[in-house]
C-alpha cells in the first residue's frame, strides 16, 4: 500500500524561540530539527530568542517612518528610476506583482558593490552597484542604522541557514561555502497606506531568494496561504521577526522546504522592514545532493510536488497560474534578473536596450 499522502495543511504560524542556537550542538541538531520540519511543512515561522537587540529593528523602522513622512521632492533625492541598479524610492503602485500593481511606498538598498560596466556579461552583473543613500540633512543617522541591520540580519540568516543545512544531514557550513565571497542581499522598507478595497499591499508571491527576516512593525496585514488555499493572518509577536523561505531554496531541495504564498492586506498604515538573504549572483542553483527520504516526502505531498515559480508577465497574460512557471534559473543572478524584468518592465526598459531586457529562459 503505497504512503498517504501528507496535505500540509497548516493551520498557524509557528512561534519557535531559538535562543537555543547559542547552547551547544546538541541543543542545535534539536532546534535544527524542528525548524526543518516547519520549513517543510509551512515555511514561514515567526523567531523570539534571536539574538538581535531592540534598537537595531527599532532604529530602521524609525529611519523609514523618518523618511516616508519626508516631501515627495525630497524622496525623490534618491529616486529609483535614476538608479540602473534598481535601488531608492518610488511611489505606491510602482512595483507589480503577478501583473498587478501593488499598493505600498518602499526603499529598496542592496548590498553595496562597485559599479559594472553597462555591457558586463552575464547580463545579471550589471545588477551590482551603488545604492542611493539618502542626503545627510534629510536623514540624519540613516546610512549608519541601515548598515548595522544588514551587517545583523546578515549573521542570523547566515546561522538560521547552518540549522537548515543540519536539518537536511549536510555539513552545517554548506551554505556559507557556496554563498560566495560577492553576496548580494536586499532591504526593503516598506509604508503600506490602508489597502483600497478589492486590491492588495503586495499582491500573492513567493519570495526570490532564500531566506528572508521581516521586522513586522506594530500593525497586522500579512497572510500565509495554506495547501487548502485558505489565507492565514500572520500574528504580530512583541519582539519577534517573521523568517520565510524564497523559490531558490524551495527548489534546490527538490521542493522540500517550500516557497509559501504570502500577501498584505491592511486596515490601517502599516510600516515594515524584510531583509533577504542573498548569495552571489554567480551561485549555482544545483539541486542539493539529499537522502532519498526528502525525495519521499515530497512524493507525498501534493502540495510540494506541484510548488513552482512565479509566472512570468507572458505566461500570466497566456493563462499560467501565477506560480507554475515552467522556467527554472541556473544562478541566483538570472534569478534576479526575472524577478526585476517580470517586476519593473517599464524600468528595464528604460535603463537596458529593448534587445538585451528579456528574461533568461531555461525549463525544467
Amino acid at each position: 500500500m503505497p504512503p498517504a499522502a501528507d496535505t500540509c495543511a497548516f493551520t498557524a504560524v509557528p512561534v519557535v524561540d531559538i535562543a537555543d542556537r547559542e547552547d551547544g550542538r546538541a541543543a542545535r541538531l534539536l532546534l535544527a530539527e524542528r525548524l526543518g520540519d516547519i520549513s517543510h511543512r509551512v515555511g514561514f515561522v515567526i523567531v523570539t530568542g534571536h539574538g538581535i537587540a531592540p534598537e537595531v529593528i527599532g532604529d530602521v523602522l524609525e529611519q523609514a517612518a523618518g523618511f516616508f513622512a519626508l516631501s515627495e521632492a525630497d524622496k525623490r533625492s534618491i529616486d529609483k528610476c535614476s538608479s540602473r541598479h534598481f535601488r531608492g524610492w518610488e511611489p505606491i503602485g510602482s512595483e507589480s506583482t503577478n501583473n498587478r500593481p501593488d499598493m505600498r511606498e518602499q526603499i529598496d538598498l542592496w548590498t553595496d558593490h562597485p559599479a559594472r560596466p553597462r555591457d558586463a556579461a552575464p547580463r545579471y552583473l550589471r545588477l551590482l552597484g551603488p545604492n542611493q543613500w539618502p542626503p545627510e540633512r534629510l536623514a540624519p543617522g540613516f546610512r549608519p542604522a541601515l548598515e548595522r541591520w544588514f551587517a545583523e540580519m546578515g549573521a542570523l540568516a547566515d546561522d538560521l541557514l547552518r540549522l537548515l543545512a543540519l536539518s537536511l544531514e549536510l555539513e552545517e557550513n554548506h551554505f556559507d561555502a557556496a554563498f560566495g565571497n560577492e553576496r548580494m542581499s536586499l532591504t526593503k522598507l516598506i509604508s503600506y497606506p490602508e489597502t483600497p478595497p478589492g486590491q492588495f499591499g503586495v499582491n500573492a508571491h513567493h519570495d526570490t531568494g532564500f531566506v528572508t527576516i521581516l521586522a513586522p512593525g506594530i500593525t497586522p496585514g500579512l497572510e500565509v496561504e495554506n495547501a487548502e488555499g485558505d489565507w492565514i493572518p500572520v500574528p504580530v509577536v512583541p519582539g519577534s521577526l517573521v523568517v520565510n523561505l524564497g523559490e531558490i531554496l524551495q527548489a534546490i531541495t527538490g521542493n522540500y522546504f517550500v516557497a509559501t504564498p504570502h500577501r498584505v492586506v491592511t486596515r490601517a498604515p502599516r510600516l515594515s522592514a524584510g531583509y533577504f538573504h542573498g548569495p552571489s549572483l554567480d551561485m549555482a542553483l544545483e539541486p542539493l545532493e539529499l537522502h532519498p527520504r526528502f525525495a519521499d516526502a515530497v512524493a507525498r505531498s501534493p502540495r510540494h510536488a506541484s510548488a513552482g515559480f512565479m509566472a512570468q508577465r507572458d505566461e500570466t497574460e497566456a493563462g499560467v497560474g501565477d506560480m507554475q512557471s515552467r522556467y527554472h534559473p541556473r544562478t541566483y543572478g538570472e534569478q534576479l534578473w526575472n524577478y526585476f524584468a517580470r517586476s519593473y518592465p517599464e524600468h528595464v526598459a528604460r535603463h537596458w536596450p529593448a534587445t538585451d531586457a528579456g528574461l533568461d529562459r531555461n525549463v525544467r
